[in-house]
């Protein structure tokens, strides 16, 4: 049976004539076009979620200090914050941003990180499932089956427009990321094939001409706090799409939408630290600063 497809659309067809989940289509694709056990591919998964979960709670147990020294501690401090009942988000939200800015502090510092779908992006993904299961007490299976789901959404934005920074701004890399999240997280709470694509496509539609502009050239800042904006909107739009409410446009333009728009970006907002924050006056002091101290 062939479980392959290019599009959304193509996707939920085959959801509907196979009567399976996103996830259960992606898994059968894999299998299929990589002619590897089913074992295997989970197996694998199941390796990137360990993974994950590491990298999202590690920077908690020791902070981690970046590279640039940009960041460091960050993680830390909003679970402090948390712990002393102090915040303001609900229990989700708050570990969904602690958990994003853990694994961002961890890619920051050369550590181990599962890049999803890049690793200026790594964060949104394992912070949103980490909170969930906690909150939601959901086993590591089904966190396993809602990856297949999030990477179905991944594959369809790195096959049809881009995933890179450097050629589609910053809505390529967190901006792909949250969609690939929510459409996950829908997942997770019962959602429809449907209800995960316009989640999906609401997330990506709200980050839509965001720019790539690391100060320093780094992926430190904006980095780490644009990941914890790509959990908390995967969140409100996978809550929008469980509540029924539809989005105007589907999946698949919203994702032609992306790779246009990037095309359309200046290089100076595409990665090489030449516009939007890395060229505000402190911006360039902080990288004339770090130039000097490698020199």
């Amino acid at each position: 049976m062939n479980m392959d497809f290019k599009s959304a659309k193509e996707l939920l067809d085959l959801c509907e004539e196979n009567q399976l989940p996103i996830s259960e289509v992606m898994r059968q694709r894999e299998c299929l076009l990589g002619e590897t056990p089913r074992d295997a591919v989970d197996h694998r998964m199941a390796k990137a979620w360990e993974i994950m979960h590491a990298s999202a709670t590690q920077p908690l147990k020791k902070p981690i200090k970046s590279m640039g020294g940009l960041i460091g501690g960050e993680a830390k401090k909003l679970e402090t914050h948390y712990n002393k009942k102090k915040n303001i988000c609900g229990d989700v939200l708050q570990k969904a941003m602690t958990y994003a800015m853990a694994v961002l502090e961890v890619n920051a510092s050369m550590g181990l990180i599962v890049a999803a779908p890049t690793a200026g992006s790594a964060g949104v993904v394992p912070g949103m499932m980490l909170a969930l299961q906690e909150c939601y007490r959901i086993s590591d299976q089904r966190i396993v089956d809602a990856l297949f789901n999030a990477g179905a959404v991944g594959y369809l934005a790195m096959r049809n427009a881009t995933v890179a920074g450097a050629v589609g701004g910053c809505q390529a890399e967190v901006g792909a990321a949250s969609a690939m999240a929510a459409a996950a997280l829908c997942h997770l709470k019962g959602g429809t094939p449907e209800q995960c694509a316009a989640a999906a496509a609401m997330a990506l539609g709200n980050l839509l001409g965001l720019v790539c502009d690391p100060v320093a050239g780094l992926v430190e800042v904006p980095c780490v706090k644009r990941n914890v904006v790509g959990a908390v909107n995967a969140v409100a739009c996978a809550n929008m799409a469980l509540a029924g409410v539809d989005y105007a446009i589907p999946c698949d333009e919203v994702i032609d939408a992306m790779g246009r728009v990037g095309s359309l970006l200046s290089p100076d907002l595409r990665e090489t630290g030449q516009g939007g924050l890395a060229a505000t006056p402190t911006g360039v002091r902080i990288a004339e600063r770090l130039a000097e101290n490698d020199g």
